[in-house]
């Protein structure tokens, strides 16, 4: 394999986040705006889980990677970390997806 071919062991598939190059994508908006309440609590969030050593940065990424493609695209980038939150604590076993729509459901209703 001297002319520079790759083989398909050595192939990597190109994922959703992987952004650089894509074709077509355009330009990334890296304007600056003032965050909301919501993205606010979510990093406070990831903040305080990491903290407690309960959630590590690469794990954090690999649960957003690991959003399936076409969820990926619909979500802004605090909606994934909070996929990712959630999809972490139900996989490290410290609640359940039932207590964690259950809690979001109280706090709806609170807004209402």
């Amino acid at each position: 394999m001297s002319d520079g071919a790759i083989d398909e062991q050595h192939t990597m598939t190109r994922r959703v986040h992987d952004r650089g190059g894509w074709p077509g994508a355009g330009p990334i908006n890296k304007a600056e705006h003032e965050h909301t309440l919501w993205e606010k609590r979510t990093d406070a969030i990831r903040a305080i889980l990491g903290a407690k050593q309960l959630i590590r940065v690469d794990e954090l990424r690999r649960a957003i990677e690991s959003i399936p493609p076409g969820e990926y695209e619909q979500l802004s980038y605090y909606e994934r970390w909070i996929v990712a939150v959630k999809t972490l604590l139900v996989e490290k076993g410290i609640l359940t997806p039932e207590e964690i729509d259950r809690k979001v459901q109280e706090w709806n209703a609170c807004r209402s």
